[in-house]
């Protein structure tokens, strides 16, 4: 059984999902990868794991956690969740290219697979794919906006002291 819940954030509003107990989904409700509520979901705003999920957003907004720490169960094919494995890896403030994350899976020719990999990520901001970036160094492509992208780069790198996409996003410098 799926059950779901929804709760704002200082990056708007997110959709959560979970399966026994377990995160299996948080999307920008906006996103254009957010599941459609289906029939035989259950709204439980009172989960367990969504009010731990809350928390652990609250306490990553504050500038108090820099990694979560939650029981999650992401659902993608066996290529999805070694790219997602990846990127989980990947520290706050620190970015990587969709190249590299090609190399360390062994696929350094899967580029553009990385990125539709990361573009599928159920689990936005959880597993970081904000912190994979283009080749450059420039915050390419993101399922949430590039807006949002932008804030959650800002915001970890310290060029923003709040987490807020309404927020003027210093411009983004090459490290």
């Amino acid at each position: 059984m799926t059950t779901t819940t929804c709760l704002e954030s200082p990056l708007g509003k997110l959709l959560l999902t979970s399966r026994e107990g377990k995160l299996t989904g948080l999307y920008f409700a906006d996103s254009p990868h957010a599941p459609k509520i289906g029939p035989g979901w259950i709204e439980r705003e009172e989960a367990p794991i969504f009010a731990q999920t809350r928390e652990q957003l609250e306490e990553y907004a504050s500038g108090e956690r820099v990694q979560f720490d939650l029981p999650i169960a992401p659902a993608g094919t066996p290529f999805q969740l070694r790219v997602w494995q990846e990127i989980s890896a990947i520290p706050f403030g620190k970015t990587v290219t969709y190249g590299e994350i090609a190399r360390r899976i062994g696929s350094p020719d899967g580029v553009r697979a990385v990125g539709t990999a990361a573009g599928r990520n159920p689990l936005c901001w959880i597993i970081p794919c904000h912190r994979v970036v283009g080749r450059d160094g420039s915050p390419t492509g993101y399922a949430g906006g590039l807006r949002r992208k932008e804030a959650l780069l800002a915001f970890e790198s310290g060029r923003a002291t709040t987490l807020d996409v309404q927020s003027p996003v210093p411009e983004f410098v090459l490290a």
